[in-house]
Protein backbone atom coordinates (compact mmCIF):
# COMPACT_ATOMS: atom_id res chain seq x y z
CA UNK A 1 0.00 0.00 0.00
CA UNK A 2 1.43 3.41 -0.97
CA UNK A 3 1.69 6.13 1.65
CA UNK A 4 -0.69 8.26 -0.40
CA UNK A 5 -3.46 5.65 0.10
CA UNK A 6 -3.09 5.61 3.90
CA UNK A 7 -5.60 7.85 5.75
CA UNK A 8 -4.09 11.14 6.87
CA UNK A 9 -5.19 10.52 10.47
CA UNK A 10 -5.18 7.00 11.88
CA UNK A 11 -7.54 6.02 14.74
CA UNK A 12 -4.51 5.69 17.03
CA UNK A 13 -3.31 9.20 16.19
CA UNK A 14 -6.82 10.64 16.63
CA UNK A 15 -6.97 9.18 20.14
CA UNK A 16 -3.72 10.97 21.03
CA UNK A 17 -4.78 14.27 19.48
CA UNK A 18 -8.07 14.34 21.39
CA UNK A 19 -6.19 15.23 24.59
CA UNK A 20 -4.26 18.17 23.14
CA UNK A 21 -4.91 21.83 22.34
CA UNK A 22 -3.15 24.60 20.43
CA UNK A 23 -1.58 27.44 22.39
CA UNK A 24 -0.38 30.81 21.15
CA UNK A 25 2.68 32.53 22.59
CA UNK A 26 0.90 35.81 21.90
CA UNK A 27 -2.42 37.18 23.13
CA UNK A 28 -5.07 37.53 20.44
CA UNK A 29 -8.54 38.98 20.86
CA UNK A 30 -11.03 36.60 19.24
CA UNK A 31 -14.25 37.71 17.63
CA UNK A 32 -16.49 35.45 19.72
CA UNK A 33 -16.25 33.51 22.94
CA UNK A 34 -14.51 30.17 22.44
CA UNK A 35 -13.56 27.25 24.63
CA UNK A 36 -10.04 28.27 25.67
CA UNK A 37 -8.79 30.31 28.59
CA UNK A 38 -7.02 33.46 27.49
CA UNK A 39 -4.04 35.04 29.17
CA UNK A 40 -6.10 38.21 29.13
CA UNK A 41 -8.40 39.00 32.05
CA UNK A 42 -11.99 39.29 30.95
CA UNK A 43 -15.50 38.71 32.24
CA UNK A 44 -16.07 34.96 32.19
CA UNK A 45 -17.37 33.07 35.20
CA UNK A 46 -14.01 31.78 36.49
CA UNK A 47 -12.38 34.13 39.03
CA UNK A 48 -8.74 35.05 38.43
CA UNK A 49 -7.68 37.99 40.63
CA UNK A 50 -8.45 41.45 42.07
CA UNK A 51 -7.14 44.86 41.14
CA UNK A 52 -7.72 48.29 42.59
CA UNK A 53 -10.57 50.38 41.22
CA UNK A 54 -9.67 53.41 39.10
CA UNK A 55 -12.14 56.10 37.98
CA UNK A 56 -13.96 55.04 34.84
CA UNK A 57 -14.04 51.30 35.67
CA UNK A 58 -17.33 49.42 35.39
CA UNK A 59 -18.98 49.57 38.82
CA UNK A 60 -20.75 46.30 38.11
CA UNK A 61 -17.39 44.52 38.53
CA UNK A 62 -16.71 46.00 41.98
CA UNK A 63 -16.46 43.42 44.79
CA UNK A 64 -18.79 45.02 47.35
CA UNK A 65 -18.04 42.38 49.99
CA UNK A 66 -14.38 43.39 49.94
CA UNK A 67 -15.40 47.05 50.08
CA UNK A 68 -17.51 46.36 53.17
CA UNK A 69 -14.52 44.77 54.93
CA UNK A 70 -11.69 47.06 53.76
CA UNK A 71 -13.52 50.26 52.82
CA UNK A 72 -11.61 50.20 49.50
CA UNK A 73 -12.84 49.51 45.99
CA UNK A 74 -11.51 46.45 44.14
CA UNK A 75 -12.56 44.92 40.82
CA UNK A 76 -12.97 41.21 40.23
CA UNK A 77 -10.96 39.88 37.29
CA UNK A 78 -11.90 36.68 35.49
CA UNK A 79 -10.23 34.39 32.99
CA UNK A 80 -11.72 35.14 29.60
CA UNK A 81 -12.59 32.49 27.09
CA UNK A 82 -11.62 33.30 23.50
CA UNK A 83 -11.33 31.66 20.11
CA UNK A 84 -8.01 31.08 18.37
CA UNK A 85 -7.32 31.36 14.66
CA UNK A 86 -5.07 28.61 13.31
CA UNK A 87 -3.59 28.55 9.80
CA UNK A 88 -1.68 25.67 8.21
CA UNK A 89 0.21 26.90 5.13
CA UNK A 90 1.33 23.99 2.93
CA UNK A 91 4.04 24.22 0.25
CA UNK A 92 2.81 22.45 -2.89
CA UNK A 93 5.79 23.13 -5.17
CA UNK A 94 7.08 20.21 -7.27
CA UNK A 95 10.09 19.72 -4.98
CA UNK A 96 7.67 18.66 -2.24
CA UNK A 97 6.83 15.49 -4.21
CA UNK A 98 10.32 14.13 -3.62
CA UNK A 99 11.01 11.30 -1.20
CA UNK A 100 9.28 8.20 0.15
CA UNK A 101 7.00 9.15 1.77
CA UNK A 102 6.92 12.46 -0.07
CA UNK A 103 7.43 15.74 1.72
CA UNK A 104 3.99 16.86 0.56
CA UNK A 105 2.35 13.80 2.09
CA UNK A 106 4.07 14.55 5.40
CA UNK A 107 2.97 18.20 5.18
CA UNK A 108 -0.65 17.16 4.65
CA UNK A 109 -0.54 14.76 7.60
CA UNK A 110 0.92 17.39 9.90
CA UNK A 111 -1.62 19.99 8.75
CA UNK A 112 -4.40 17.45 9.34
CA UNK A 113 -3.17 16.64 12.85
CA UNK A 114 -2.84 20.28 13.92
CA UNK A 115 -6.11 21.23 12.23
CA UNK A 116 -7.91 18.39 14.03
CA UNK A 117 -6.63 19.62 17.41
CA UNK A 118 -7.94 23.08 16.60
CA UNK A 119 -11.33 21.88 15.40
CA UNK A 120 -12.13 19.73 18.42
CA UNK A 121 -11.31 22.74 20.63
CA UNK A 122 -13.62 24.99 18.58
CA UNK A 123 -10.76 27.07 17.19
CA UNK A 124 -11.09 28.68 13.78
CA UNK A 125 -9.02 26.58 11.35
CA UNK A 126 -7.97 27.40 7.81
CA UNK A 127 -5.81 25.20 5.56
CA UNK A 128 -4.13 26.99 2.66
CA UNK A 129 -1.37 26.39 0.12
CA UNK A 130 1.43 28.49 -1.31
CA UNK A 131 -0.04 28.03 -4.80
CA UNK A 132 -3.13 30.12 -4.08
CA UNK A 133 -3.53 33.64 -5.41
CA UNK A 134 -4.10 36.62 -3.14
CA UNK A 135 -7.87 36.26 -3.59
CA UNK A 136 -8.18 32.48 -3.17
CA UNK A 137 -9.08 31.57 0.41
CA UNK A 138 -8.93 28.08 1.82
CA UNK A 139 -12.01 26.76 3.62
CA UNK A 140 -12.79 28.42 6.96
CA UNK A 141 -13.53 25.63 9.43
CA UNK A 142 -14.76 25.40 12.98
CA UNK A 143 -15.99 22.59 15.20
CA UNK A 144 -15.68 18.81 15.21
CA UNK A 145 -18.27 18.52 12.45
CA UNK A 146 -15.77 20.17 10.06
CA UNK A 147 -13.09 17.46 10.43
CA UNK A 148 -14.20 15.50 7.35
CA UNK A 149 -14.42 18.66 5.27
CA UNK A 150 -10.84 19.50 6.28
CA UNK A 151 -9.62 16.00 5.40
CA UNK A 152 -11.38 16.08 2.02
CA UNK A 153 -9.71 19.40 1.25
CA UNK A 154 -6.27 18.13 2.26
CA UNK A 155 -6.67 14.91 0.27
CA UNK A 156 -7.44 17.01 -2.78
CA UNK A 157 -4.25 19.07 -2.52
CA UNK A 158 -1.75 18.22 -5.27
CA UNK A 159 1.66 19.55 -6.18
CA UNK A 160 1.99 22.00 -9.02
CA UNK A 161 2.31 25.62 -10.00
CA UNK A 162 5.29 27.86 -10.57
CA UNK A 163 4.68 30.42 -7.85
CA UNK A 164 7.76 31.31 -5.81
CA UNK A 165 7.95 30.78 -2.07
CA UNK A 166 8.04 34.52 -1.45
CA UNK A 167 5.03 35.24 -3.66
CA UNK A 168 3.07 32.40 -2.09
CA UNK A 169 3.69 33.68 1.45
CA UNK A 170 2.98 37.27 0.39
CA UNK A 171 -0.37 36.19 -1.07
CA UNK A 172 -1.20 34.34 2.14
CA UNK A 173 -0.51 37.52 4.13
CA UNK A 174 -2.72 39.55 1.79
CA UNK A 175 -5.55 37.04 2.16
CA UNK A 176 -5.27 36.77 5.93
CA UNK A 177 -4.61 40.04 7.71
CA UNK A 178 -5.94 38.90 11.08
CA UNK A 179 -4.11 37.42 14.04
CA UNK A 180 -3.51 33.83 15.02
CA UNK A 181 -1.06 30.95 14.73
CA UNK A 182 0.40 30.10 11.32
CA UNK A 183 2.43 26.93 10.70
CA UNK A 184 4.37 27.00 7.41
CA UNK A 185 5.26 23.47 6.23
CA UNK A 186 7.82 23.63 3.43
CA UNK A 187 11.23 22.42 2.34
CA UNK A 188 12.11 26.12 1.80
CA UNK A 189 13.92 25.13 -1.40
CA UNK A 190 13.53 28.05 -3.75
CA UNK A 191 16.21 29.42 -6.04
CA UNK A 192 15.11 32.94 -5.11
CA UNK A 193 15.63 32.22 -1.40
CA UNK A 194 13.33 31.94 1.59
CA UNK A 195 14.32 35.06 3.53
CA UNK A 196 11.92 37.57 1.96
CA UNK A 197 8.99 35.19 2.35
CA UNK A 198 9.69 34.61 6.05
CA UNK A 199 10.02 38.38 6.54
CA UNK A 200 6.46 38.75 5.24
CA UNK A 201 5.30 36.33 7.95
CA UNK A 202 7.25 38.28 10.54
CA UNK A 203 5.41 41.46 9.51
CA UNK A 204 2.03 39.83 10.21
CA UNK A 205 0.42 40.04 13.64
CA UNK A 206 0.67 36.27 13.89
CA UNK A 207 2.53 33.65 15.88
CA UNK A 208 4.63 31.91 13.17
CA UNK A 209 6.06 28.40 13.27
CA UNK A 210 8.30 27.11 10.47
CA UNK A 211 8.49 23.36 9.82
CA UNK A 212 11.22 22.65 7.28
CA UNK A 213 10.63 19.15 5.96
CA UNK A 214 13.25 17.14 4.06
CA UNK A 215 13.17 13.55 2.84
CA UNK A 216 15.48 10.72 3.86
CA UNK A 217 16.81 10.67 0.29
CA UNK A 218 17.86 14.32 0.63
CA UNK A 219 19.39 13.91 4.07
CA UNK A 220 21.15 10.60 3.33
CA UNK A 221 21.48 10.28 -0.48
CA UNK A 222 22.36 6.87 -1.86
CA UNK A 223 23.67 7.60 -5.36
CA UNK A 224 26.53 6.23 -7.43
CA UNK A 225 28.02 6.66 -10.89
CA UNK A 226 27.23 9.16 -13.61
CA UNK A 227 23.83 10.82 -13.29
CA UNK A 228 21.77 13.33 -15.23
CA UNK A 229 19.78 15.44 -12.76
CA UNK A 230 16.71 17.42 -13.83
CA UNK A 231 15.27 20.17 -11.61
CA UNK A 232 11.63 19.22 -11.06
CA UNK A 233 10.54 22.88 -10.85
CA UNK A 234 12.26 24.57 -13.80
CA UNK A 235 13.71 21.61 -15.78
CA UNK A 236 17.32 22.77 -15.38
CA UNK A 237 19.69 19.89 -16.21
CA UNK A 238 22.99 19.00 -14.56
CA UNK A 239 25.19 16.01 -15.34
CA UNK A 240 27.34 14.79 -12.46
CA UNK A 241 29.64 11.95 -11.47
CA UNK A 242 28.83 10.89 -7.92
CA UNK A 243 31.90 10.36 -5.76
CA UNK A 244 32.66 10.29 -2.05
CA UNK A 245 34.09 13.87 -2.09
CA UNK A 246 30.99 15.09 -3.99
CA UNK A 247 28.61 13.51 -1.47
CA UNK A 248 30.64 15.06 1.33
CA UNK A 249 30.36 18.51 -0.24
CA UNK A 250 26.63 17.96 -0.77
CA UNK A 251 26.07 17.11 2.90
CA UNK A 252 28.11 20.12 3.97
CA UNK A 253 26.05 22.39 1.70
CA UNK A 254 22.78 20.93 2.98
CA UNK A 255 23.88 21.28 6.61
CA UNK A 256 24.81 24.91 5.93
CA UNK A 257 21.40 25.53 4.33
CA UNK A 258 19.52 24.01 7.28
CA UNK A 259 21.60 25.83 9.91
CA UNK A 260 21.13 29.07 7.95
CA UNK A 261 17.35 28.65 8.15
CA UNK A 262 17.55 27.90 11.87
CA UNK A 263 19.75 30.94 12.52
CA UNK A 264 17.55 33.25 10.42
CA UNK A 265 14.46 32.22 12.36
CA UNK A 266 16.07 32.19 15.80
CA UNK A 267 17.40 35.72 15.41
CA UNK A 268 13.88 36.89 14.61
CA UNK A 269 12.08 34.99 17.34
CA UNK A 270 10.42 32.51 14.99
CA UNK A 271 10.07 28.89 16.08
CA UNK A 272 11.70 26.61 13.50
CA UNK A 273 12.36 22.90 13.30
CA UNK A 274 13.69 20.39 10.81
CA UNK A 275 11.46 17.36 10.21
CA UNK A 276 12.04 14.21 8.18
CA UNK A 277 9.21 13.18 5.88
CA UNK A 278 9.52 9.66 7.28
CA UNK A 279 9.02 10.88 10.86
CA UNK A 280 5.71 9.84 12.47
CA UNK A 281 3.54 12.91 12.94
CA UNK A 282 2.62 11.95 16.50
CA UNK A 283 6.29 12.15 17.54
CA UNK A 284 6.59 15.64 16.11
CA UNK A 285 3.35 16.87 17.68
CA UNK A 286 3.78 15.35 21.14
CA UNK A 287 7.53 15.96 21.18
CA UNK A 288 9.06 19.07 19.67
CA UNK A 289 5.90 21.12 19.12
CA UNK A 290 4.80 20.44 22.68
CA UNK A 291 8.19 21.53 24.04
CA UNK A 292 8.08 24.71 21.93
CA UNK A 293 4.69 25.63 23.39
CA UNK A 294 2.45 25.23 20.33
CA UNK A 295 0.74 22.19 21.86
CA UNK A 296 -0.27 21.38 25.41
Amino acid sequence: MSTESIPLLSPELLAQLERLELVSRKIFRGRIKGERRSLRKGQSVEFADFRAYVPGDDLRRVDWNTYARLDRLFLKLFLEEEDLHFYALVDTSESMTFGTPSKLEFAKRLAAALGFIGLIRSDRVRIETLAQSASQHGPSLRGRQSVWRMLDYLNGIEAGGTMSLTTGIKNFCLRNSGRGIVVLISDLMDKNGYEDGLRYLMAQRMDPYIVQVLSEEELEPDMKGDLRLVDCEDDDVAEISVSVPLLKRYKQTLASFVSGVQDFCTRRGMACLLARSSQPVDQLVSGYLRRRGLIR
